[in-house]
Order: C-alpha cells, then structure tokens, then sequence
C-alpha cells in the first residue's frame, strides 16, 4: 500500500527493500509504539527512510518477535542509523524484536552537544530551525495498535518523524565537527546500547555518588 509516497509493509521489509536500504550510507530510523514503557507498551510501526527520500514503514504485529529483514539492515556495520532519542527506540526495538541496532546517530544528543544556544531539542524546534519546516505533531499521541486502519495524518505524521533526519544529521555533524565536538558526540553514540541495557533492567542514576 502506498500513501503520499509511503510504503507500508506487514511484520517486515521485502528482500527487494533491504538490498536497497543496504545500499545507503545513512538512514533514518523511527518506531511508533502504545507508550513510553518498552516492557508494558508494544512496538506498532517502524519508519524509515533513505537518502532518496524513500520511506517504509513496517507494520509490527501483536505479539510478534522477530522481523528477519529488518534485523539484518539494523544490525548492518556499514549503514548508519540515524534517530532521534535513539535511546527509546533502540530500546523498544531490542526488547520487541531481538534487534540490536549499530552503529548508531542520535540527532537529540547531536542537538543538545552542538545546539547550546538553547534548551529546545525536541525534533519539531530542531527540524524547524535547520530545516525551515514546521512539523505537525498533532497526531503524535494517537492509537498505534490498531496498524490496520492507521489514518492519513497518523502515517503522514509517521513519515515526517524520518523524512527530514538525514538532512538534520548532515547539517549537526558539520556543526560538531565546527565546535569541536565530533568525537564527544561518537563517543555518545557508542555508549548508548550499554545505556538501553541498563534501561532494560531498570537501573536508574547508576553513575551518581
């Protein structure tokens, strides 16, 4: 099914798809789910889109434990994953499908190291600062369960949340590497799957006095 240039699959990506994915550098990742609890709250919808402005988004079923394809793009060494707060959805994509996702972006912690002119790094401020575009997130706390019937603003709002991510990284990575802070921000980036193990076992201010 197609809608507005969106692609939506059932429980995974088609061979076809992953052979195209892999081919890219970078691709933008998101996940929909019923709440903020990846132990309570199930995984509904993974987004994601490539440079050319490609994007899928799988339908995850209920009580469904593995997606193959999308497993083997996610856990490529040679395709960067580029989120925002990646540390929700790697996390809900861990503990839903077995899936641990490297190497890893995350636009939110590129924002806050580079953008230390102001507080607002939620992705609509940072979308609409270095992109010129104001995103509508109205539909942003609906009913993703029933994936079935999912409505045109839940799957714009769906795509939006990865259409503009690629350019977002391109634009913060040039703002790292200006002030310096590049390295800083890898080295985030590779910590992030032992912090998702910690949040998986409920562990909280492990590294306070």
């Amino acid at each position: 099914m197609t809608l507005q240039d969106f692609q939506v699959d059932d429980r995974d990506i088609s061979d076809a798809a992953l052979s195209d994915y892999l081919e890219s550098e970078a691709i933008a990742v998101d996940t929909e789910t019923m709440g903020l609890l990846p132990q309570r709250d199930r995984l509904c919808l993974v987004q994601l889109c490539n440079p050319q402005g490609n994007v899928t988004a799988i339908r995850i079923a209920k009580g469904q434990k593995t997606a193959p394809n999308l497993q083997k793009l996610l856990e490529a060494p040679n395709v960067v994953k580029i989120f925002h707060f990646a540390r929700f959805d790697i996390a809900t994509l861990r503990y839903n499908l077995g899936i641990k996702v490297q190497p890893i972006f995350c636009t939110k912690i590129a924002s806050k190291l580079a953008r230390t002119y102001t507080n607002r790094h939620g992705l609509k401020d940072v979308v609409q600062e270095l992109e010129q575009v104001e995103l509508d997130k109205s539909a942003q706390s609906s009913d993703w369960g029933n994936a079935v019937n999912l409505s045109e603003a839940q799957l714009s709002y769906a795509a939006n949340d990865v259409r503009y991510l690629l350019s977002v990284q391109q634009k913060l990575t040039q703002m790292l590497k200006r002030e310096d802070r590049w390295e800083l921000a890898q080295e985030c980036f590779q910590v992030l799957p032992t912090i998702v193990s910690l949040d998986l076992l409920q562990f909280k201010d492990l590294f306070e006095h």
